[in-house]
């Protein structure tokens, strides 16, 4: 587990929008910060992580998964503001801005649960993506989005091993 990756090895395809859509920069920023996320996932990892210290090599693999999280919000930031929307953690809800919450995860402090939570939060985000890549016209969003789901792919196969190790 020590030389395990977090992500897949391809590289990640330019971040430059070519459509200056309102509704992909709402998606984007959804993305960033939804109930659905990549800061859901940050927090939910660094959390897992502080939980999990006992066993060294989860720990590490949730902090290796978080940084992998953090190049995605990047990416969505950058697509957002590249889209004219301001890039804060926040998204567009019943006609308001509403900042991201920490109250969007679940927190489960033991480990077999720990695992299946973040299984099913990887789950969640890559169906939200795929789905979002079918109704996105700009090739590089679309672009952007499979790759990224290439790493949620990986994070949700380490965790199915994980998960298949401690039952």
């Amino acid at each position: 587990m020590d030389q395990i990756l977090c992500q897949s090895p391809l590289p990640y395809p330019p971040v430059a929008a070519q459509i200056k859509s309102p509704a992909y920069a709402q998606a984007m920023l959804s993305n960033m910060s939804g109930s659905v996320s990549e800061m859901c996932a940050v927090s939910l990892y660094f959390y897992n992580r502080l939980l999990s210290q006992e066993q060294q090599k989860i720990a590490d693999i949730f902090s290796k998964m978080a940084v992998v999280e953090m190049h995605h919000l990047e990416i969505f930031g950058t697509l957002a503001h590249q889209m004219g929307a301001d890039p804060r953690l926040w998204q567009r809800r019943a006609g308001r801005m509403l900042y991201w919450s920490p109250g969007y995860n679940d927190y489960p402090q033991e480990l077999l649960p720990i695992l299946q939570n973040s299984l099913k939060c990887e789950q969640l985000t890559i169906q939200k993506y795929q789905d979002q890549a079918e109704e996105i016209s700009d090739e590089n969003v679309v672009e952007n989005l499979m790759r990224i789901i290439l790493d949620e792919q990986v994070h949700a196969s380490i965790l199915k091993e994980l998960i298949e190790q401690h039952s």
